[in-house]
């Protein structure tokens, strides 16, 4: 899962980065309004963590400018201010969650998983899919009681497909959230090809079936039937 940081202190901003990074999250980051409006513009998250007071502008203002370009996008805000006025603002403008500073980073990483479970996973840690159990806070995946190994890459890939069925991924948007915004320094995708045809040949070895249908030129779908 891809998160944008948008935090104005330096050294909460890299304990932030550091934390969540370490429990399983690819963490961007920015300190002012501009580098974060210039990041929502370009790139899509799954979890902004929205700091409210921020060098050349107000987060809320980001907030709404996100929520018109990526709706799906989860927010939590942190902020140093406990104002009923500014918390009701933000939940109004699409905010899911506030957390007052200071906080404990286990609690934000905490609310940040429990949002996500609320918006991709339907309140659950598990997903189920075709034989397939996806344990997202072991980050495990079992095909009939056993062990089904996948790299770190592979386990990502697995769920961004999941959570998408349906849905054409292109290889700029996979490769945007397995790698972050830095993706674009890459000359090729072919990075990108190699991933998906090694999950794709342990998922046909283990479910017999081939779950993700290729479009050329256009990228790859998950669907719900082989």
């Amino acid at each position: 899962m891809k998160l944008l940081l948008v935090e104005d202190e330096p050294a909460l901003l890299e304990e932030m980065e550091h934390y969540m990074s370490e429990n399983g999250f690819r963490c961007e980051k920015a300190s002012t309004y501009a580098a974060a409006e210039d990041k929502v513009g370009a790139y899509a998250y799954d979890v902004l963590v929205l700091d409210i007071t921020l060098p050349g502008g107000n987060g809320l203002q980001l907030l709404e400018k996100l929520k018109a370009l990526h709706p799906e996008t989860g927010v939590v805000i942190v902020s140093a201010k406990n104002s009923l006025d500014d918390k009701l603002t933000g939940f109004h403008l699409g905010a899911d969650d506030y957390l007052t500073k200071p906080f404990h980073m286990e609690e934000l990483n905490a609310r940040v998983n429990a949002l996500i479970r609320r918006k991709d996973f339907r309140g659950s840690s598990v997903l189920s899919f075709a034989g397939l159990q996806i344990d997202t806070q072991a980050k495990e995946v079992m095909v009939q009681d056993a062990k089904l190994p996948l790299t770190k890459k592979e386990y990502e890939l697995l769920v961004y497909f999941v959570i998408n069925k349906n849905r054409l991924l292109s290889q700029q948007s996979i490769a945007e959230h397995l790698w972050g915004d830095n993706y674009d320094m890459a000359d090729n995708y072919n990075f990108v090809y190699m991933h998906i045809k090694n999950l794709r040949r342990k998922l046909v070895s283990a479910l017999g079936h081939d779950y993700i249908t290729t479009v050329y030129g256009m990228g790859y779908k998950w669907t719900n039937t082989p």
